[in-house]
């Protein structure tokens, strides 16, 4: 039940900063491009710490050692990286991408999965809805042109 609510006020904060960011593409690029890096750096530092507290030798540098980080500090990164990415709206897609999901809901094969045939059969598919859409965009501007004389 909680859950629920933290996710549909998250859904909701999400849709809100979309809508407002989509206005502003590059301002949206460059956060979501900060969310990401900012994620991974977390995750590098994670990784650089856990390693340090089990293989470090004294003396040896790592690139959380170099600059005597607290241990939080990867896993704080991480987090702040999760919440602006969700907060926009590009978590899941910028690490899984669009087409991956879609195609898991329609429930087709992994490209490396499918055969020559199917991909043709694909790409003949994808042709002709192309085909159709120009002929519907060909006969919208033959009666926009009649609406308008």
């Amino acid at each position: 039940m909680l859950f629920k609510k933290i996710y549909k006020a998250g859904d909701r904060l999400e849709d809100r900063v979309r809508g407002k960011l989509s206005h502003y593409p590059i301002i949206y690029a460059f956060v979501g491009g900060a969310g990401v890096i900012i994620f991974w750096r977390g995750v590098w530092h994670t990784v650089d710490s856990i390693m340090e507290y089990f293989f470090a030798v004294d003396g040896g540098v790592t690139s959380t050692s170099m600059f005597e980080l607290p241990w939080w500090d990867g896993p704080l990164s991480m987090m702040i990286g999760v919440v602006l990415l969700l907060a926009v709206g590009l978590f899941v897609t910028s690490f899984i991408g669009n087409e991956i999901i879609i195609s898991g809901l329609k429930k087709e094969k992994k490209i490396a999965e499918k055969t020559e045939e199917e991909i043709r059969a694909d790409l003949n598919e994808s042709d002709s809805i192309k085909k159709e859409i120009h002929e519907m965009d060909s006969r919208l501007k033959r009666i926009e042109e009649r609406v308008n004389r």
